[in-house]
This record gives structure tokens, sequence and C-alpha cells, in this order.
């Protein structure tokens, strides 16, 4: 999985014969499957890039002996070693059983020992899950699974300073569903065993924890209180706080004196090195009571130092300076520091580097020297912020979608990324040295989605950004034409989902359909557009949905933030056969036909074996038999990550469910048909 960054679910369904050969034994006689009698060995993977821009990092664990080395979670890429200061990186965790990683920690007293918490340390909607803790023994050689499988979002592990076998986990616990591995565990058999130390109840987990450098039965730790569904994210409660411990987490106090008394959210920690009786908290709280806290009387109480807050759904993470004990760094869309203790904050200076900060390791001998890890990769600088290095050799960037076109001599590939653009770049050149980042290019800005290219000329490529910012592309030119659709005169705003779907007709030239909460259809390259559905979505008002559960108010902590407005059409699909045939799914559960080209549609809102109300992620219309209809569920942001792939033969009249033999635990994002 080297970089397993959108789940692509390839489904070989035009072989209606298998032909049996001679059986010599009894092996040889088994019937096999269609999947079994193709041979795959041919098929390999081909790294083709990009690296002109990289990819969401979600922590470092450097080597305190030997600054040049040091290992990279990547919060969609897996775990990365360099040993040479980022001059090349190695995967070193692609045969694990996730690519979503959390944090990564190197036990201090023997640095071959490394820790992998799976499961990103976010709740933002790119997020995927992971499969519980990993250790190596020979510096990222070889993995051993440790527990806590269901455990799926990691936010920190630390190794106890003086004994190796003693491990503290700080479990978030599942994003999408109540239950689970959440809390805070400890390992005194270094990771055999598991014991949960705190546990608040079955929505909350343990978010950060950190221990006095000078007496490592101390700990502090934040509890949180979160959930997101397709419909909304909510990023708080009653279960979020503070907790301390002085016997090594066998007993806990809360210490929540001098906290907003507000329904607290996400909290970030760090003990100044420099100053250990000084603690820092970012806290995030309902009705915007947040702010940045500190304790010098090792938690007894709480002063808020100022306003500042972050976003808890995506950052709320805090660096506090080797050297200056009122020198503290806060991770955001922007970077900022305090050199006052949390009076003030202000931008450190990112104007040449790409911002979305998550984590950061700052030289404990020159706190001048930082590496951070933001949503575009790694950047490293040597002078406080002046100037950046960017690390140009991680190829970590999250796709939601690709596509390709019809140039010649070679197809080139496009597609739209976690907050890297929407870029396309070629799948092999004719020179010797291979695909460069300098061949690849920028279509598009923002995050980027679905793009699609015009069958008949390769040089007018389609991108898109977030919530339908979608715009036509001349590659010759490099003109950039914006052409989304527009709500007319007496009608409702259009509610376009975070990533919209985007069709380019294989019947018309210049047709397009694209979809927010209505079809859309174009005859001019996007010039100009035609409503040709009404609504098709449930509808459902999405504050009347139970989270927690219970109906949450609006005043809850981040109550629909960062979460796309519900009642959208995601997937869509026109007949490669016929025109006039068109599919539609919502992330409502809903799957709309329409056999006169969108003049009327026909609603199907019961597959047998799908989960109600769940996001429609394909819909599929075959290219080999126009009454054959393909559908993918996805239900993950119920908790539920089985795979739902169903089948009609009949235009969507019935269904049958296709998913067979596939793994319980893989969600399925796209279908695509053998051609």
């Amino acid at each position: 999985m080297k970089k397993l960054l959108i789940v692509l679910l390839g489904l070989i369904l035009s072989i209606s014969q298998v032909s049996h050969a001679q059986k010599k034994s009894k092996k040889d006689s088994e019937e096999k499957t269609p999947m079994e009698e193709v041979s795959l060995s041919g098929l390999k993977w081909r790294n083709v890039g990009p690296a002109l821009t990289s990819g969401r990092i979600s922590d470092f664990a450097f080597n305190p002996d030997n600054p040049f080395e040091y290992y990279v979670a990547v919060s969609s890429g897996g775990v990365w070693k360099t040993v040479n200061s980022g001059v090349t990186y190695e995967p070193i965790f692609d045969s694990q059983g996730s690519y979503s990683i959390g944090c990564v920690t190197m036990d201090p007293n023997n640095h071959n020992v490394i820790w992998v918490g799976t499961g990103e340390n976010n709740n933002q909607r790119s997020v995927a899950y992971g499969d519980g803790v990993y250790k190596s023994i020979d510096g990222g050689k070889s993995w051993e699974h440790m527990g806590l499988k269901n455990s799926e979002h990691i936010g920190k592990i630390i190794v106890h300073p003086e004994n190796s076998d003693i491990v503290y986990v700080a479990a978030i616990g599942p994003l999408w569903s109540k239950g689970g591995d959440r809390g805070l565990y400890k390992t005194e058999d270094g990771g055999k065993s598991w014991n949960s130390l705190i546990e608040v109840d079955e929505h909350t987990g343990v978010n950060d924890v950190v221990m006095d450098p000078r007496d490592p039965d101390v700990l502090y730790a934040s509890t949180h209180q979160r959930r997101r569904h397709v419909f909304t994210y909510v990023g708080g409660g009653p279960g979020s706080g503070m907790h301390k411990s002085v016997d090594g987490g066998k007993t806990w106090t809360k210490i929540n004196k001098g906290l907003p008394k507000e329904e607290l959210g996400r909290i970030g920690l760090t003990i100044s090195p420099a100053n250990p009786e000084i603690i820092y908290a970012i806290v995030e709280a309902a009705n915007g009571k947040g702010g940045f806290f500190a304790t010098t009387n090792r938690g007894a109480s709480w002063e808020k130092r100022s306003s500042h807050v972050t976003s808890g759904n995506y950052y709320q993470e805090i660096i506090a300076d080797p050297v200056d004990s009122n020198t503290v760094y806060s991770m955001d869309t922007w970077m900022s520091v305090t050199h006052n203790g949390g009076k003030t904050f202000e931008k450190v200076g990112e104007v040449t580097k790409h911002v979305d900060n998550h984590c950061m390791w700052i030289n404990p001998h020159n706190n001048k020297h930082w590496v951070v890890g933001c949503d575009g990769g790694i950047y490293e600088t040597f002078d406080a912020a002046k100037n950046w290095d960017f690390k140009k050799n991680l190829p970590v960037t999250q796709f939601y979608k690709v596509a390709v076109d019809n140039d010649a001599p070679f197809y080139n590939i496009y597609g739209g990324t976690q907050d890297n653009f929407s870029i396309g770049g070629p799948s092999r050149v004719s020179t010797n040295h291979g695909i460069r980042n300098s061949e690849w290019f920028i279509t598009n800005g923002g995050d980027g989605f679905e793009s699609q290219i015009d069958p008949n000329n390769p040089n007018i490529v389609y991108a898109q950004s977030q919530y339908g910012g979608l715009v036509r592309f001349d590659k010759k030119s490099g003109e950039i034409v914006g052409i989304k659709p527009k709500a007319g005169k007496g009608e409702n705003a259009y509610r376009f989902n975070w990533d919209s779907p985007l069709v380019v007709s294989r019947h018309v030239q210049g047709r397009l359909y694209f979809s927010a909460n209505k079809v859309f259809r174009s005859d001019d390259y996007g010039n100009s557009w035609n409503v040709i559905s009404d609504d098709l979505s449930q509808q459902i008002d999405r504050n009347s949905l139970k989270v927690y559960d219970r109906v949450v108010s609006i005043d809850a902590v981040m109550k629909n933030g960062s979460t796309s407005q519900y009642g959208s059409i995601v997937a869509f699909s026109e007949s490669p056969l016929n025109k006039n045939l068109l599919a539609a799914g919502t992330d409502d559960g809903l799957i709309h036909i329409s056999e006169d080209g969108g003049q009327s549609w026909r609603k199907i809102s019961d597959v047998p074996g799908a989960p109600k109300q769940s996001y429609v992620n394909s819909v599929y219309l075959s290219k080999h038999n126009e009454n054959v209809i393909y559908a993918a569920f996805n239900h993950h942001k119920f908790g539920d990550f089985k795979p739902y792939i169903f089948k009609s033969t009949n235009k969507g009249s019935s269904w049958t469910a296709i998913q067979s033999n596939l793994p319980e635990r893989g969600s399925v994002y796209a279908i695509e048909e053998d051609h």
C-alpha cells in the first residue's frame, strides 16, 4: 500500500464463462472464481508522483542523539523514515494493517524501538481509521501488532523514560460511533497486555497526555468527547475535561478549576521543558468561551491567558519552546507563536510554505531550527521561519478521485487532492530521467475533487474545489474559467457537497453533468446550465437527527462545523450505451434513475441489504448492458466499515448484493467495470 490515498475497487465483471481445463489432481479440480482465473501478475504498481505537492503529516519522532534520523507519521500514507535529514525517505509501514497514522514515538531508552498509533489524530472529513498500536524493535524493518484494534484513532504514545516496558496510549476512540477502545491505556509488559486507566463513557476518549519530565509518575491527560457523521460534526460534550495522576495512572483527579464552565471540546497540552512548573493548555469550548490557559501550580487551578483557540476538528496542538518558557507554538491554518506565555499570539511567517499545520519538532540545541508537518508535507527552517525548505521527495498526496485523458503518445493522469490542488501529470515520458515533479501541473486551487477531461480534446480539463467550485482549464493556454452553476431567480441556494460529482458525456460533444441537490446539464462546455431534476435528496433536517444517542443542541461545541450541507447528490453516471439513461445517488441513501435524459426520475429508496440513510458513494451504469446498474453504499461515517455493493439487471427494479467474500472491514468507494 505504497500510496493508498483513495480506496479503489475494481470489479471484473465481464467474464461470462470460465473455461475448465483437464483436472489431474484433487487440488486442480477445485472450482475457481472468475478473479482466480484471471492472471493479474503482470499488473505492477509504478510510482508516477506527484511530489510537487506532498500530503498531510500527523507526527514526527526524532532520534535525540542523531537528528538526521527521524520517522514521519503520515495522516493518510503510512510511516516513513529518513536517516539523512530528509534527503531521502523510505516507506516502512506498507505491509501493515493501516495507512492512516495518528502518532509515532521513539523509545527514549532504545532508539530502535518505535511505536506507531494508527488512525489519524484529527476529526476532519478526510480522515481514515486505524487498527490499533504497532511496535518495531529493529528501527522499522519489521512490525508487530500490539492490540487496541478497535481504537480507530490514537492521539499520543508515551514511553516511560526509565522503563521501556511501561507505555501509555491516548486512544481518542472511534469518530463515527460509540464504544470501541477509547481512553488512556497502559502496558507494563511492553505491549503484551493493556490496562484501561481513564474511562469516562462510550462517547469519550483521551486526546492528549503529557508526562512531567521530573517525575514519570505524574501525568496530565485531556479527555475529548466528539462525533462525526455524514450530516454533522459535534466537537465536544460533558465528557471533555482535564485529569491528573501522581501515581503512574493508578488514580486520577479532575483538574478543571479555572476552565470554562461551558461544555468543553478538544484540549491540547504541553509542559515547558525550560520550566516544567508551567503547563499550557489550548481549550475548545462552547459559545466561544475557549482560549489559551496555563497552570503554575501543577494543575490545581488554570489561568486564562488569552482567547487564542484553533479548531478542535483539525488542530488544537501546542508545542513549548525547549529554551524559553514563555514561548509556545500553536498549530493552526497559519502557525502562530506567543512569546509572553500566551497573552498574545502572532503568525510565525509562512509566505513560501503550505498552511494547515499539525506537528512540529524544535531542535533542543538550536530553537531556531524546526521541522514542521502540514497539509502540504514537511518543511524545515533554520532561522525561525524566515526561510523554509520544502521536502520535495515525499509522495503522499491524498487523492479524492482520479481520471485519465486520451492524449498521445501517453495519457495524462488528473485528480483532486486534499488541500493540494487539482493537478495533472503524465503517465510516462519518453526521456531517460523519467517523470519529474516539474512535469506535473496545477489545474485549480484549493482542495481538489473530481476532475474530468473532454474525450475529444485532451486540452479541455474540468476541475473543481470544495462545494461545487467547478472550473474549465485550458491546458494549452493555462486559462481557468469558473463555470459553477448558480441558482436562478426565485430558486433556493443549491446544496453542493464537499465533493460534487462531475460527468463528461461520451455521447454529445460539450455536454457536462454536475450535481448539487439537483442535477445540472450543460451542452456548451459549462458556459450555461439547465436544471434537469428537482431536489433528489430526502430533505432531512440534520438538526433533528441524533448524535450521542440524543438530539444535540445547536449550541453544542462546533455543531455542524466543517461539515458539508446535508442532502446532496454525491454520485452520478451517464450510460455509455444510452445517452438518456442517467443515475444519481445521494448522501442520505437514495438512488434515482432517469430513462428520458432527466425529464423524469424514478426514486429507489429501499435496496435490500443496504443500510438506511447510507452514503451512496457510487452508481455505475454498465458499459456492456444498459439494464445493468451497480451501486456502492459507504456507511463508515456511521461506524460500519462493511462493504455494500449491489447489482441490478433491470434498471433498478430489483437488486442483488455482490460483495461476496470481500473483507468485512473495508468500505467501498468506487466501482469500475472491465472493458
